[in-house]
């Protein structure tokens, strides 16, 4: 079951063109993989130069993780905020996004978590070509770390 644009505006923090996902496409319980078309768009938040460098990548997967844990949400509760506390093996494949004719397919699998840290494995492809890949781990209570109380 495909979920639009206006699903995730409804469920993310990122409003107007610094939602960079289109829609998606298909998830479960362990992954989710999305759609975007953001990356050739000239007034994507993200561009500097005049160019969307390929590490711009990592804030996709991000949004596609916040949409991942919206989806898994328990019902009546409020969102967690995330934090990217940590992105590791991070292959970039390409220099820039913003040359990339096809749409960008951004795939994010949920490796490890507990009640407040969450590692996610990510990819991002055009077509069958693969752009960038890495790993990122998301802490949703940075206070819980300070106080273990």
């Amino acid at each position: 079951m495909q979920l639009e644009r206006a699903w995730l505006l409804a469920h993310l923090p990122h409003q107007g063109s610094m939602c960079l996902l289109d829609r998606i496409d298909d998830w479960d319980a362990g992954r989710i993989r999305c759609t975007a078309t953001s990356h050739r768009a000239q007034d994507n938040p993200l561009r500097a130069h005049g160019r969307l460098g390929a590490a711009c990548g990592i804030e996709y997967a991000a949004q596609a993780m916040a949409a991942h844990g919206a989806l898994l949400a328990v019902a009546d509760l409020p969102p967690r905020a995330g934090y990217l506390t940590s992105v590791r093996g991070v292959e970039l494949h390409v220099a820039r996004l913003d040359d990339v004719d096809a749409d960008l397919t951004v795939e994010v699998e949920h490796l490890y978590g507990n009640e407040n840290t969450i590692l996610y494995g990510f990819s991002i492809c055009a077509e069958e070509r693969l752009l960038l890949r890495g790993r990122v781990t998301v802490v949703l209570d940075a206070a819980k770390l300070r106080d273990p109380t």
